[in-house]
């Protein structure tokens, strides 16, 4: 009598599997998780390194038994792993997603995770009002788990060069660094994470850094809020003042010197941990490296050099090393890039095992989420990788994934059931846009559609300076007025952004409308109103501007690509995907702009 419950997993053609006997299939993602009995496989459970043959039972989202010789309820689902290899899924501490703040690549790096075995990851692009959109949008999708952290650098630092406040926080005291933690907080993010190095990555000029006090001050603050603390620098002396601050992991490699005996052990001594992200510094990835002089070209092999080596001097001093990657950056694609981290830890002096207990347990440590997942264990959510051969003892085997089981669900691999059909589309359904997009009536700095409305200026640690502030106008009303100055730049800009919905995530459809109505009036400036769209590049479209109040109406049919993206595109849809609209000017580099703005709607 056959057993429709016992599955036979067999090999075929690479990624395509056959079952014996003919089980129901498994439910599908909606449905939730099942109870399993993954048998027969080599299980490394990274506690101590070593690999064993036993039995792992799940029950909904979480590990109930594992051992040689496990009783398996009656009904339970076996999977019959003999000859594979079991992990936890893997971690990437370090990665950004919606790149350049465009929400359309969210499912696509969704997919690319689970189908490298990336079950948990942590984000570090998004703005403090686009967490709740994403974790509903993520909540549809087959998707690992994705941590939010908010994001704290100084005034012309570091993360800075290109985000408005509402994303990234400037910070210069103490003070400010609390103050900074705080209005983080009622958004839930799950970590903070603080720039502090001036500019880059070493290889440029550090025009501001941030002081130790209020690096100490974001951690104790974030750590009061039971929040850990990740922060950029990559070098040796920065890193050691995060070491002093309190910090709980750097979020690069330190690489500008060989680290001494010396601040190794005050490295190790204070505590803090390491994720290297050497995938994002490797000179011999995929890139635009080949057309650097040769003399970057050869500071970036001899710092890689000896980012290789303070990788295994601060590992065999006992720090925790962690796996992220900043995946999201050129040439460093999401998924892929975590695997390719786990062979570069192994060519600095890790061990295979040793590798992949960086990606799991040591990783989930670090992100101060050891209790609930990273290991194989009773108790421990049921985020698990199958794979073909055993990455415990080579480290290539990580790319011969079998299956994906995450909050005990089968959701790639073997006989999974397909993904969801929003891992596939590349934005959220649209929902009707409103006649009244905002009239500044309201004191708290969110618009009339309930959106943070934010500033914009043009990119770079010498960026335009702008402020936004809410005035009375003569009859009683409010506007929206900003003053500005330009920065030394080719093409400043200075503007505000009024988002469509809430962290310009989710789209709006306006095709009802012919276009976009306000008031305005300001300096004798190039200005232009731009519309972001939710899978497609932004778009945009030149106004006048005179020191007297006018009415300005933009059809639709007016906007067109903007040179930046090098596209004439005309509106898609006539406005079906919007997610924001932006206004400003482009004055003269170094002058002064204002402009006012009136009851901004649709018509």
């Amino acid at each position: 009598m056959i057993d429709m419950n016992r599955w036979r997993i067999r090999l075929w053609l690479g990624a395509s599997w056959v079952l014996a006997g003919s089980a129901p299939p498994l439910p599908t993602y909606a449905a939730g998780p099942t109870a399993l009995a993954i048998e027969g496989a080599d299980v490394f459970d990274a506690i101590d390194g070593r690999t064993r043959r036993e039995t792992v039972l799940v029950r909904g989202d979480r590990i109930t038994a594992v051992g040689e010789h496990v009783a398996v309820p009656p009904g339970t689902r076996i999977v019959d792993a003999t000859g594979l290899t079991l992990t936890p899924g893997l971690f990437d501490l370090h990665t950004h997603w919606t790149s350049a703040g465009v929400p359309a690549t969210v499912p696509a790096i969704a997919t690319a995770y689970l189908k490298s075995g990336v079950t948990t990851v942590n984000d570090f692009n998004e703005a403090p009002e686009a967490y709740a959109p994403l974790r509903a949008w993520l909540t549809g999708l087959a998707a690992p788990h994705v941590r939010f952290a908010a994001r704290i650098s100084t005034v012309g630092g570091h993360g800075a060069d290109w985000a408005d406040q509402a994303t990234t926080r400037w910070i210069t005291t103490a003070e400010d660094g609390r103050a900074a933690v705080s209005a983080a907080l009622p958004y839930r993010p799950d970590l903070i994470k603080a720039f502090t190095d001036g500019w880059r990555y070493g290889m440029s000029p550090d025009n501001t850094s941030m002081n130790e006090d209020a690096l100490a001050a974001v951690a104790s603050a974030a750590h009061d809020a039971g929040l850990k603390v990740f922060t950029h620098t990559v070098t040796v002396q920065r890193g050691l003042i995060a070491a002093r601050a309190h910090v709980d992991a750097l979020a690069h490699i330190l690489q500008d010197s060989v680290l001494t005996p010396t601040e190794v052990e005050e490295i190790h001594r204070s505590g803090m941990g390491e994720v290297p992200t050497l995938a994002v510094y490797d000179p011999d990835k995929p890139g635009p490296l080949s057309s650097k002089a040769p003399q970057q070209v050869a500071q970036r092999h001899e710092k890689f050099a000896n980012a290789l080596r303070n990788v295994k001097l601060l590992h065999d001093a006992g720090v925790p090393i962690g796996v992220g990657t900043d995946a999201g950056m050129p040439g460093t694609p999401h998924g892929p890039s975590t695997l390719h981290e786990l062979a570069l830890l192994v060519r600095a002096g890790l061990t295979p095992a040793e590798a992949l207990t960086a990606a799991t347990a040591t990783s989930a440590r670090l992100a101060g989420i050891a209790a609930d997942r990273g290991t194989i264990a009773v108790g421990q959510r049921a985020d698990l990788d199958l794979f073909q051969d055993n990455p415990a003892t080579d480290i290539s085997a990580v790319h011969h994934l079998v299956a994906v089981i995450e909050d005990g669900r089968l959701i790639w691999g073997m006989d999974a059931p397909p993904l969801p059909d929003a891992n596939r589309q590349d934005h959220r359904p649209a929902t009707p846009a409103q006649l009244l997009i905002d009239d500044f009536e309201r004191s708290d700095g969110r618009t009339s559609l309930d959106t943070l409305r934010t500033v914009a200026a043009d990119r770079g640690p010498d960026r335009s300076i702008v402020v936004a502030t809410i005035i009375p106008d003569d009859a009683g009303h409010h506007i929206l007025s900003i003053q500005a100055e330009m920065s030394q730049k080719k093409a400043p800009y200075a503007g505000i952004v009024l988002p469509l919905s809430r962290g310009a995530i989710d789209p709006v459809d306006a095709h009802r409308w012919a276009g976009v109505r306000f008031m305005v009036r300001g300096s004798a400036c190039p200005a232009r109103i731009t519309l972001d769209q939710a899978a497609l590049p932004s778009l945009e479209a030149p106004f006048t501007v005179q020191d007297r109040w006018q009415t300005v109406n933009v059809p639709f049919s007016t906007f067109h690509g903007s040179p930046a993206h090098g596209r004439p595109d005309t509106l898609a849809g006539n406005g079906s995907d919007l997610t924001a609209i932006g206004l400003g000017g482009a004055c003269t580099a170094g002058s002064p702009f204002w402009m006012q703005i009136g009851q901004v709607r649709f018509y």
